[in-house]
């Protein structure tokens, strides 16, 4: 039946919470300090400042609940699945950005299927496997140290994989995660019941009965329980797994909209058996568990249309152009860096970089190693032609003491772009150097990308150097997904 589908719904549970906690919830939030699991996966001095409260949301297949307890036989009959399907394969992560003072947030998913070159040795996975396979390493660890007890073993094992997700997704994004969520399905089960249903919209009638069991009518519904997960584990009748990724983000928008708008935080009954839920099914870092209340205090100005759910720029490569999704770091960097603008500023900003991607395309650039360091030439290359540039010739050239990028007369901003992506090299304007081309010439100084074998492009290099499969395709731009509409999917 496939656990891991799971995840995709139940990060919605605490996205909700953290997001749209107002009046009546916090008395009752104070129960939920007492009773929800923690773990200190975070760590005090871990995370810095970056203008942000970041929380990762993780969604686990596990078949217990928060407290390590199985998962009744009839929920697991409810959720069409069984007891020995599970482990701690991650699906879709969620990246919520919420700017300091409030006001407004963002979520960036990032797709479970991303390939990932791992550190600590472990190779290249699809991002779902980073929580496993750290677990297992530590659990190896553990047992050949001594640990017998299974309790022990399971919690400590279960800790550091966590804090290897936590520390894989900080590297691919660039942003400092301050708190940490994991839900589990007994999550899905409750709070899709707790809340009444989540509306959501299809283009056109669904019969994948044989499969996810998601059979519907084209059109708005409302849907909960196994009706809920059908929608979102689909895969057959999709385009690729993306598609699945816009289905998870319309039922959080739905989910988060339902809370909000039918006086769910509001009324004791429907509170309390969301709060119920959230403490049968979720694990939190320790700072976010000990004051669930006072975070939710500062995001009491957030509205549900200030809530934006986006996809991290990825690339599917393989012979249809679907097979592998790929991503570059530095284009996830950016994206989660521009999430904390307000969205004119980020629509404006947007534009301009559209514009100087365009011009990228169109500027053709050459390096020449003059530091004598073997092959820095043509790794540097490989390193501006990933951010964009067009891939010109690499050679040889006189030792030089300094870098310098030389660009037509006139054309000095563009050859500022690629100073600026091997660290901020001196730029200067050269009547040798032919309009639309740029050339790189790396003296004894250079100590930027590419020196250290550190080359691209790549699928993602967080400990090493993978090189990305040839002639990725970026997938086209999709539109905002907020919690204050009901938009149609596939």
């Amino acid at each position: 039946m496939g656990g891991r589908t799971f995840g995709r719904v139940l990060i919605s549970l605490l996205s909700v919470i953290v997001l749209s906690t107002t009046g009546y919830a916090w008395a009752t939030l104070q129960g939920l300090n007492s009773g929800i699991k923690t773990n200190d996966v975070i760590g005090k001095g871990l995370s810095s400042p970056d203008g942000a409260t970041d929380i990762l949301l993780v969604g686990n297949d596990s078949r217990l609940d928060a407290h390590g307890n199985p998962l009744p036989e009839q929920v697991l009959r409810e959720l069409r699945t069984t007891d020995d399907e599970g482990g701690d394969l991650t699906d879709t992560m969620i990246l919520v950005r919420i700017p300091n003072g409030g006001q407004r947030a963002s979520a960036m998913t990032f797709p479970r299927d991303t390939m990932v070159e791992l550190g600590q040795g472990f190779g290249e996975h699809k991002l779902t496997e980073a929580m496993r396979q750290a677990k297992a390493a530590e659990r190896a660890k553990l047992q050949k140290d001594g640990v017998k007890d299974p309790k022990q073993l399971e919690q400590e094992s279960h800790k550091a994989g966590q804090k290897f997700l936590i520390q894989t997704i900080e590297d691919l994004s660039g942003v400092s995660v301050d708190h940490y969520a994991e839900v589990n399905l007994l999550g899905f089960y409750d709070i899709t019941k707790a809340v009444g249903g989540v509306d959501v919209c299809l283009k056109d009638d669904v019969d994948d009965s044989n499969y996810s069991g998601a059979v519907f009518k084209a059109g708005p519904q409302t849907i909960q329980g196994a009706d809920a997960l059908a929608f979102v584990r689909q895969r057959h009748g999709l385009t690729n797994e993306l598609d699945r990724g816009v289905r998870q983000q319309v039922f959080m928008s739905g989910l988060a909209r339902k809370v909000l708008s039918s006086g769910t935080l509001s009324n004791p009954g429907k509170l309390s058996a969301l709060v119920s839920a959230i403490q049968k099914s979720i694990v939190v870092d320790d700072d976010l568990g000990n004051d669930m209340m006072g975070f939710a205090q500062q995001l009491q100005g957030i509205a549900g249309g200030d809530i934006e759910f986006h996809t991290i720029p990825v690339h599917l490569v393989g012979p249809s152009g679907q097979e592998d999704v790929t991503v570059k770091p530095r284009e996830v960097q950016q994206f989660a860096a521009d999430l904390l603008l307000p969205p004119d500023q980020r629509k404006v900003k947007q534009q301009a970089d559209a514009t100087a991607e365009q011009l990228r395309s169109k500027t053709t650039v050459s390096v020449y190693n003059a530091s004598e360091l073997s092959g820095l030439a043509a790794n540097v290359l490989e390193e501006i032609v990933a951010d964009g540039f067009a891939q010109g010739g690499s050679a040889n050239a006189e030792t030089m003491p300094s870098s310098v990028v030389y660009s037509a007369p006139g054309e000095e901003a563009v050859a500022q772009q690629v100073a600026d992506t091997l660290g901020g090299l001196k730029v200067q304007a050269s009547p040798n150097v032919k309009p639309g081309n740029v050339e790189v010439y790396l003296g004894k100084d250079y100590d930027g990308p590419g020196k250290n074998n550190f080359a691209g492009p790549r699928a993602v290099a967080l400990d090493g150097v993978k090189q990305a499969p040839v002639a990725p395709a970026q997938v086209p731009d999709q539109p905002t997904i907020t919690a204050d509409g009901v938009p149609c999917v596939n």
